[in-house]
């Protein structure tokens, strides 16, 4: 079997997972998202079939439940929840199901959501024989996890994080992976290092209730489009899933080094570690989710985004990238005992983003937090001293607004004044403004708006290309990228003003491939692109709606659909004809791009009320 990204996440907001189209953990980290994988298959250079125990062929790593003489296998998530049940069906006709989710719900005043993960397994028909194997790694693929057997649990050590698993099925079967009779319900709970006092499998069953109810329950408060509901609904709880709740932080993707494209010999891969908290891939989460009314994701981030902020200080440095927990150093290095996804290495720990000079940051801080001074819902509205805490970010937009950064795209070896980020300080500015008229301060309201003007003066005058007719990536230049299109979005000009007409055109003609766009077509420090950006394609359909080709905005949109995994989801990019999946998964971006369009291109509630 080729690996692929047909994965489904599962997680808490503390936990999560990938389980793949054989109902296997392939992926999960602790204790936290950025940590070592304690399942780490995907990314083996395997497909996890091994018999023979030899680590390096993919066999360690993952938790399966194997059949005897499995003939199909069907998955599906229980509506509106990330709870996954998998039914796998023998050539006779028995048939197992496992429900596998992470605890979440509300208990004695707060919400529970542990680094655990459940499954219980359970016959349907018949007296299928299956086999459990549990092999978690240690030190990202190093070595096998030790092990310690208890009466009823099995202890998991070695790692940042001991995991115990619990259950009320014969531990030696698990421990000496033996084939057994499924013949009543079996539970399995791993998680914290610490007895399970209560019995196991009615504990899970309510556990699974009440995770259901939560969930359910979520998604009741969710405003969706009229059209297209279900699809918004899953990349909103995938969203969810990319939420560390703990300190408010969202995480790019689920994984890290999934390429993307496929790497020749001697090809350098581009793998990058996307488990860390961007400002911009988390302005883009709360924007859209903020569409949709999912005002908790806003006020946790937030939170985060304040002591990131107070953390740094008008004295210093605003990088692009920070960890789960305000990390600013990501030292990016090699895990050479992963050889990646289908062999495609190196794996990557950490992200060289960190060191860069990216000034469109400065944008999304304010974009992110202007939100609070305006909305009555939220628990703790934004004040006074919130906005003046928040001036320093707008004044280092102000100097840097025409400087040369590194851009959004993160480029490794050139930097140019990027239009976008441009863009970006100005909307600081600009947005600044809009705060300061709400909070009654007219002083400050005149002085950023003054600002924004002059930045928008700069940006007519230096990125706007009048020997071609059109906007230009960078200051002087000539060139394209697909970023061109947010100057509509963040409201730099609107989608029907002759100039921007222009540039959708060109931006258009020059970077789509087939129905999808790249973010950029020249040479960069790898190389020419390879695949299509899925994020890019979405900011295209926007671009085309906003601009009166609403059919051609809505063709694009239902391809698009068409091209997510079983489970509802994309990763970051796909190839040029459609048929492949590429990049880190499931990429919040993408996922952005889904629920943006959705909500733009549905016919209203009120055509069917």
């Amino acid at each position: 079997m080729t690996q692929n990204l047909e994965l489904f996440p599962i997680g808490n907001c503390a936990a999560s997972a990938l389980i793949d189209e054989q109902g296997r953990y392939v992926w999960a980290c602790a204790p936290r998202v950025d940590g070592d994988p304690f399942f780490s298959a995907l990314l083996r250079g395997g497909d996890g079939d091994g018999e023979d125990g030899d680590r390096h062929y993919g066999s360690y790593g993952l938790w399966s439940v194997d059949v005897e003489n499995q003939a199909t296998i069907a998955q599906a998530y229980r509506r509106n929840t990330p709870i996954l049940e998998t039914i796998i069906t023998d050539q006779s006709g028995a048939k197992v199901e496992i429900i596998d989710y992470c605890p979440r719900y509300r208990q004695f005043g707060r919400l529970y959501r542990p680094l655990a993960f459940v499954r219980i397994i359970r016959p349907l028909a018949g007296t299928p024989r299956v086999r459990i194997r549990l092999r978690p790694t240690v030190d990202y693929g190093a070595a096998p996890a030790a092990i310690t057997v208890g009466s009823n649990h099995i202890r998991y050590v070695g790692g940042e994080t001991t995991l115990r698993l619990t259950t009320d099925g014969p531990v030696s079967h698990v421990a000496d992976e033996r084939v057994f009779r499924l013949e009543e319900p079996v539970a399995y709970f791993l998680g914290p290092d610490e007895p399970f006092a209560d019995d196991i499998t009615t504990t899970t069953l309510r556990m699974l209730r009440e995770t259901t109810d939560y969930w359910r329950r979520w998604v009741r408060t969710l405003y969706v489009p009229l059209e297209w509901q279900a699809a918004v609904i899953r990349a909103a709880i995938t969203l969810k899933l990319c939420a560390h709740e703990d300190t408010g932080a969202i995480v790019a993707a689920l994984t890290t080094s999934i390429p993307e494209h496929a790497v020749e010999p001697g090809e350098i891969a581009r793998n990058w570690d996307y488990r860390y908290c961007w400002l911009r891939d988390a302005y883009y989460v709360v924007q859209a989710l903020n569409r949709l009314g999912a005002a908790d994701i806003l006020e946790n981030y937030l939170t985060y985004l304040r002591n990131l902020v107070d953390q740094i200080g008008p004295d210093g440095r605003i990088q692009p990238v920070y960890g789960v927990g305000r990390e600013p150093v990501l030292t990016e290095r090699v895990a050479p005992d992963l050889s990646g996804y289908r062999g495609m290495g190196p794996v990557r720990i950490g992200n060289q983003a960190h060191e860069h000079m990216q000034y469109d940051v400065f944008g999304q801080i304010v974009l992110s937090t202007v939100q609070a001074f305006f909305d009555e819902r939220l628990l703790r509205p934004a004040s006074v001293e919130d906005f003046k805490a928040l001036e320093w970010v707008g004044d280092r937009a102000f100097e840097l607004h025409d400087q040369p950064d590194a851009s959004l795209w993160e480029f490794r070896g050139h930097e140019a004044v990027h239009t976008y980020s441009s863009v970006m300080c100005w909307a600081a500015c600009d947005r600044l403004g809009n705060a300061a008229q709400r909070l009654g301060l007219s002083d400050r309201a005149e002085f950023w708006n003054a600002r924004a003007a002059h930045i928008r003066e700069t940006i007519d005058r230096r990125a706007w290309n009048a020997a071609l007719g059109r906007y230009a990536s960078t200051f002087g230049g000539d060139q394209l990228d697909a970023s061109l299109l947010q100057m509509v979005e963040v409201r730099y000009i609107p989608a029907d003003d002759p100039r921007m007409l222009a540039t959708i055109d060109a931006v258009q003609k020059g970077l789509r491939r087939g129905k999808f766009m790249l973010r950029y077509a020249l040479p960069d420090d790898f190389g020419e692109p390879k695949t299509a950006f899925n994020f890019c394609t979405f900011w295209l359909i926007e671009a085309l709606h906003l601009s009166g080709r609403t059919q051609e905005a809505r063709d694009l949109f239902e391809d698009m659909l068409d091209r997510r995994t079983r489970a509802g989801l994309l990763s970051e990019d796909i190839s040029f004809d459609g048929k492949e999946l590429w990049g880190n998964y499931p990429q919040t971006y993408s996922l952005v791009g889904l629920i943006n369009c959705a909500s733009l291109l549905s016919r209203p509630w009120a055509s069917v009320r």
